[in-house]
């Protein structure tokens, strides 16, 4: 199914989307993976909006192992405590080159490149003492050694009452910049939530001089009061831990989502962008656990309806999405999911998306679509097993004289005049377009 000629919205008022390691890859993705998804990401799904490639933490460490982090692990790092890319792992890194030649593959196929990097200065910069670049400090003066991560030890966080602090950042933003990073994911910035570390952060971005989108995660805990910072300092911020392949992770975020769509991409009082957008994480679909963090080598756990579930209310709520599988390896039917351009048009093109009922098994969402005519609903059954739902066509804004189709089926929607009636799998969902111009069908 090719793009609709409708045009997509200008960048920085719609959710981003592309590839991340972590579910297939974890720690260990080599030059070669991530050439081989952005390949197949350029020929099937760049088309359908999906245009970065993102390398997931630890690309400097050169003995990255799967199912977790080798302690005090020898990270690359050049004479100013800045990570490098692993060459046994980067080859065309080697030399200093960094991230830049391959940065320059993936923007040649049409793609932005991003990438991962943990909060603070690498602990090995603070026991060499090595220089902070431009200024008389060191690592080791700039450092806050109270400061570290609770699931990850390469890092220490700085000390933002020290002036190296941010020119640590600067520096290692502007490096990024110089290879053509068009994302950064920062993590271990919001749990707790790091409010000047992200100040630093997005400071450096701006005085890198280059548009680059910032991502924080990970969300544990993220409570709305945070909102007006975020907006002012992030592209995306997470409001979850990581998410895998399991029903119950997918059913938490339904609650979550529903207390941040509201503010989707909403302008920032506080910024000169827009508001930027909530991210209910990445998508573990597909061919994931190849060498990760969590699992063996599988397709997706989650069942097909479960799917169409989660992708059902990531699009409603507006959240970016991130595929997180193996693209080349991932199978057809994961591919015709993530290229189903009707649905896709519900994350571009809708506005006034919220949940209007949770009852029981129950769940409705509903959005009203830019072009001021189409409205979008979304029933969800959360039920173990088959459901049959009667929806009143009220609930979902809907009147005996619009036309409805399910966007996942392609298919039209016989009502009688009062209410949409479905059949749903155990976990299942539909997403329909509502219109009363039947040249919509």
């Amino acid at each position: 199914m090719t793009r609709p000629a409708r045009p997509l919205p200008a960048r920085h008022l719609r959710p981003p989307m592309g590839w991340n390691s972590w579910d297939c890859y974890g720690t260990t993705v080599t030059e070669e993976e991530v050439l081989a998804n952005a390949a197949f990401l350029r020929e099937h799904l760049l088309p359908h909006g999906w245009d970065t490639v993102v390398v997931d933490i630890q690309w400097y460490e050169p003995t990255a192992r799967a199912h977790g982090y080798n302690p005090d692990a020898p990270l690359v790092l050049d004479g100013h405590g800045r990570q490098l890319p692993a060459p046994n792992r980067f080859p065309s890194a080697a030399g200093g080159a960094g991230f830049g030649p391959l940065a320059a593959r993936v923007h040649d196929m049409g793609l932005r490149f991003g990438l991962h990097i943990m909060r603070g200065i690498p602990r090995h910069a603070v026991e060499a003492e090595l220089p902070v670049l431009g200024t008389e400090f060191t690592a080791a003066e700039v450092a806050d050694t109270d400061s570290v991560c609770p699931w990850n030890s390469d890092n220490y966080g700085l000390d933002h009452d020290h002036p190296g602090a941010q020119a640590y950042y600067d520096s290692q933003v502007a490096q990024f910049a110089a290879w053509g990073v068009d994302f950064v994911k920062a993590d271990d910035m919001l749990f707790p939530y790091h409010e000047r570390e992200i100040a630093a952060y997005a400071r450096a971005v701006e005085r890198s001089g280059r548009p680059i989108e910032l991502s924080l995660s990970p969300g544990t805990d993220m409570s709305l009061a945070r909102l007006d910072h975020l907006r002012e300092h992030a592209t995306m911020w997470r409001v979850c831990d990581d998410l895998w392949d399991r029903w119950e992770d997918v059913e938490a975020q339904f609650a979550r989502m529903a207390r941040w769509a509201p503010w989707q991409g909403a302008a920032s009082t506080c910024g000169p962008a827009a508001g930027g957008w909530a991210d209910a994480d990445m998508l573990p679909l597909g061919h994931i656990g190849i060498r990760a963090e969590r699992g063996a080598d599988r397709q997706s756990a989650l069942t097909h309806p479960e799917q169409i579930s989660l992708l059902t209310l990531w699009l409603i709520s507006r959240s970016p999405l991130m595929m997180g599988g193996d693209l080349p390896t991932s199978s057809p039917e994961t591919i015709a999911l993530l290229t189903n351009d009707e649905a896709l048009d519900v994350l571009w093109h809708s506005t006034g998306n919220q949940e209007v009922l949770r009852e029981r098994d129950l769940v409705l969402w509903t959005a009203r679509d830019t072009d001021g005519r189409t409205r979008y609903a979304a029933v969800f059954s959360l039920a173990a097993e088959e459901r049959r739902v009667e929806v009143p066509l009220g609930s979902v804004g809907a009147t005996a004289r619009d036309h409805v189709r399910e966007l996942w089926t392609g298919t039209g929607t016989v009502h009688d005049g009062r209410c949409l009636t479905a059949v749903l799998p155990a976990h299942g969902a539909a997403l329909y377009r509502l219109a009363e111009d039947s040249r919509r069908e």
